[in-house]
């Protein structure tokens, strides 16, 4: 959390021991926010800049209710019975409760982004200390109150922030019809481009993307070329745009990759349904050095077809087993799946990763007993064929010699011609002798 902030000057404290005002940070437009992941653990919402509180606020809405689906929730004995949080309670408060797994307690969404202080509702048990009186479930009842309560008044508010017309109607105030058919196509074009760059793979921002540069990267140039080929698009983007409403900006370009992304994964959890399904996890360190966990679901879908879709690429700080497992467990909380329908879980052959007691594999058995372990088999290839290697001299002689004879050839340009040269003059002649038939087209 503390990239998204630059630092501010240490605050002056007074005589009495008090804080004077201190101006808060802003946050950085140029980084994606990201919402933390247990409730027990997020800043209140006092703590940011007064002009970020309605965006930290759409994040938190966008994001929902932290509602892990764990198999068994914590116990904690009130007199001589153990009670526990109940996740059925989800389904009565679906669009405010939520459930910190590091305090084990429960928390109101909307209470926290919107309740007014000294007001009823439960006081801060909902909004920073956390709700955790088990025994007691007409406590939640009472949260929510009357038409006027506290928290009713904050669920409103939420919905009002919310509410895509009411966006609209704010953005497009004052605007003639002919002006907001521009923007409907011009935000159009930017969504289409960001999306043909998304399916193919390809980086979006160039080294030189001002105005006399003869490439503007992929974005800018896609654009250019839609709008040479359409004169309706033309007339309203690039330099035929508002200068304040070009949406080519790079955080307009996030905006719309963020939500594409979360559009293709609410797509995947679509898909899966409440299938049972398994998990494929690898991790490798990318070209800026962090360690990357890559998660894939394995299930059978609606047609009977098995099929294997990526989830997400989790940034962990370390390799161990216990780091590898509380990201998977993190992941699985976002998109609410449960340990309990793991069926499977593959892997390659670290230790960290297949460890008999300590591995990642041992973990989610605790976990699930029926989560069975299968070993990569792109890695037992491997190893197979580095083990025949190894004990077979006219194997060994075999890779030996192709890898000697490809360095030999690709160190230079004249070789590599002339091994070109000398295969077309054979291929020349076996087509005149009739031996091979050439292709059509």
């Amino acid at each position: 959390m503390e990239r998204f902030f630059k630092k501010a000057a240490t605050p002056l404290v007074g005589t009495q021991g008090q804080e004077t005002n201190r101006k808060r940070t802003r946050l950085d437009p140029n980084s994606n926010f990201e919402v933390p992941s247990d409730p027990g653990l997020r800043p209140p919402i006092s703590n940011y800049d007064p002009n970020d509180h309605d965006f930290v606020r759409r994040q938190y809405l966008l994001a929902g209710p932290r509602q892990p689906m764990l198999q068994d929730f914590p116990q904690t004995l009130f007199g001589d019975k153990q009670r526990r949080f109940n996740k059925a309670w989800y389904n009565q408060y679906p669009y405010w409760l939520e459930y910190s797994m590091q305090k084990d307690a429960a928390y109101c969404l909307c209470c926290y982004l919107f309740k007014a202080e000294n007001r009823e509702g439960g006081g801060d048990a909902f909004t920073s200390v956390g709700f955790k009186n088990w025994k007691s479930k007409k406590s939640l009842d009472e949260h929510v109150g009357g038409l006027n309560s506290a928290h009713n008044i904050a669920v409103s508010k939420c919905q009002n922030l919310m509410k895509q017309e009411q966006s609209i109607q704010t953005v497009l105030e004052g605007q003639s019809k002919r002006s907001q058919n521009a923007y409907r196509l011009r935000l159009t074009a930017t969504v289409d481009c960001i999306r043909f760059i998304l399916r193919q793979g390809l980086a979006f921002r160039g080294n030189d993307e001002s105005e006399g540069s003869s490439n503007r990267g992929n974005f800018l140039e896609l654009l250019r070329f839609l709008a040479d080929h359409n004169v309706m698009i033309e007339g309203v983007v690039l330099q035929n745009a508002p200068s304040n409403m070009k949406l080519v900006a790079p955080e307009i370009q996030k905006d719309i990759i963020a939500a594409a992304s979360v559009e293709t994964t609410n797509k995947i959890m679509e898909e899966l349904g409440d299938e049972l399904f398994s998990v494929l996890v690898d991790e490798s360190r990318d070209v800026s050095g962090k360690e990357q966990m890559a998660v894939i679901l394995r299930f059978v879908n609606k047609q009977g077809s098995i099929v294997e879709r990526f989830l997400a690429v989790v940034h962990v700080k370390e390799t161990t087993s216990l780091s590898l497992k509380a990201a998977l467990e993190e992941l699985f909380c976002k998109h609410k799946l449960s340990f309990s329908r793991l069926r499977g879980q593959g892997y390659d052959g670290a230790s960290n990763m297949r460890g008999e007691f300590n591995g990642l594999k041992a973990l989610l058995l605790k976990e699930n007993s029926s989560a069975y372990y299968v070993h990569c088999f792109a890695h037992q290839l491997q190893l197979v064929l580095v083990a025949v290697a190894e004990k077979h001299k006219r194997i060994a002689t075999l890779f030996n010699t192709i890898s000697t004879a490809q360095n030999t050839v690709t160190a230079s340009c004249q070789r590599r011609d002339k091994l070109r040269d000398e295969r077309a003059a054979e291929i020349k002649k076996a087509l005149v002798e009739g031996d091979i038939s050439s292709g059509t087209g």
